[in-house]
């Protein structure tokens, strides 16, 4: 089955055991990402907030048996338990859908690409503990108040990040931190 698999952040750099029969391509749906997603190493992730203004993010093929068996595999690159997938990896085939808001926009962009099948990571923005869009100001400071080596890693995942990905939040980060994309992002 040829399934599309949508990325924005490390997906694209580190896919791990995904296995992503392609180049990640620059034609994915536009889908509005930010980075409002705290983790457990101190980073900034790129997750979808429905708040945040729409951006082209990127796509590559996943050769897959079935929907299911791809749903699997993106959660298990994102370690996301198995109770948690069906709120927290979105897809989309002919015949269903997940729940996700953004499954439409998805369903429209495979369906027009010639994909029998999409995936994504749909993980919440989550700051604090709280399931909520942080305030950019509040990312920038929080990044800004970083040191060692979580500080190099949330560095890290802001320059890797996709130059093409252009969101509010990574904008003030470059003007803050000055960190700006990787030469090979």
């Amino acid at each position: 089955m040829r399934i599309a698999c949508l990325g924005w952040g490390s997906l694209i750099w580190d896919p791990r055991s995904l296995p992503v029969v392609s180049d990640w391509s620059h034609d994915g749906p536009s889908l509005p990402v930010e980075f409002t997603r705290q983790s457990s190493d101190g980073r900034i992730t790129l997750v979808i907030t429905p708040s945040a203004k729409a951006v082209k993010v990127l796509s590559a093929v996943l050769e897959m048996p079935s929907i299911e068996t791809a749903c699997a595999a993106l959660a298990e690159r994102e370690g996301i338990p198995g109770k948690f997938v069906d709120r927290s990896v979105g897809y989309w085939i002919a015949e269903s859908r997940s729940h996700h808001p953004e499954a439409d926009i998805v369903a429209r962009w495979a369906e027009q690409a010639g994909y029998e099948g999409a995936v994504w990571t749909a993980l919440k923005p989550k700051f604090d503990n709280a399931y909520v869009a942080p305030p950019c100001e509040r990312v920038v400071s929080y990044l800004d108040s970083l040191a060692g080596e979580a500080r190099d890693r949330a560095e890290n995942y802001v320059r890797r990040t996709p130059a093409v990905i252009r969101t509010e939040y990574r904008m003030a980060i470059e003007k803050a931190l000055a960190w700006t994309p990787a030469p090979d992002a």
